[in-house]
């Protein structure tokens, strides 16, 4: 049997994601920094998912990870899903914010997938799946400091790939790319002015089971960049080509976005 790591799956998109693993058939290491809430996910998965406190910050906790999910079964797919958001302008973030989102966001998928390769790279491959967003591909005031952050791992995926497909290590690399979720996460911010760029996409957001099942289906495929929807990802990559341009667009999708944030806060 095969094993599978999620990190940040105590609750949202990894959740759901573990669950679609455990379906395929493959053991699952849920890890969380919340300890309880990674319990909770293999609790409702069943005997095919077990739980592992983990802080993605340390890069040793994924070395510790991979080594336990080796125990039952040769590691197959890593998700790097685990992250934080904040919403407010880029100089009114405490200094422990900005520090939690770059190491939470940015390092945890840097040191997520270099014990994912380390384990793959003598058994034959595997997928490694980086948790990026709509936000990687062009400005996001509100979001700047938790943008960057995805910009990056969207460029450190793609570089990624260059580096294994010139060493002969058969891993494939994806980052996904979703616009606003349904999340935990997301619905925290919602009552946060600075976030209305999140809920510009429409009145409804993205599901967790939408963007989870998206992702498990990336086994079954070579694509190293997924947008979710496609659609807005062409919008996104006009506003990164031409930023003065999009910068003035996304103020039309601000006050459609404030209208729409307002709307789920009165629910």
């Amino acid at each position: 049997m095969a094993s599978a790591v999620v990190t940040g799956a105590g609750r949202g998109i990894g959740r759901e994601v573990a669950r679609g693993l455990a379906a395929r058939g493959y053991d699952v290491l849920v890890t969380d920094v919340d300890e309880a809430g990674a319990r909770a996910t293999a609790e409702a998965i069943g005997d095919r998912a077990r739980a592992m406190a983990q802080d993605v910050r340390d890069p040793e906790s994924h070395r510790a990870v991979a080594g336990a999910a080796a125990e039952r079964g040769p590691l197959a797919v890593w998700v790097n899903n685990a992250g934080v958001l904040r919403t407010e302008k880029a100089w009114e973030h405490s200094d422990d914010d900005v520090r939690m989102m770059v190491e939470a966001n940015l390092l945890g998928v840097l040191w997520g997938s270099r014990a994912a390769i380390e384990a793959m790279r003598g058994q034959g491959g595997g997928h490694v799946i980086n948790l990026a967003s709509m936000s990687a591909f062009g400005p996001v005031p509100g979001l700047a400091v938790y943008g960057a952050t995805k910009h990056a791992v969207l460029g450190f995926t793609e570089s990624l790939q260059g580096d294994l497909d010139e060493a002969g290590i058969p891993i494939r690399m994806h980052a996904v790319c979703p616009d606003g979720v349904d999340t935990r996460m997301v619905r925290d911010r919602a009552a946060d002015p600075e976030a209305a760029i999140i809920f510009s996409g429409g009145k409804d957001l993205l599901t967790a089971a939408e963007v989870a099942d998206a992702i498990v289906g990336l086994l079954e495929s070579d694509a190293l960049v997924l947008t979710i929807p496609r659609g807005r990802a062409a919008l996104a990559r006009f506003a990164g080509r031409y930023p003065r341009i999009g910068l003035r667009l996304l103020r039309v999708f601000r006050r459609i976005g404030e209208r729409n944030r307002r709307s789920v806060t009165a629910r």
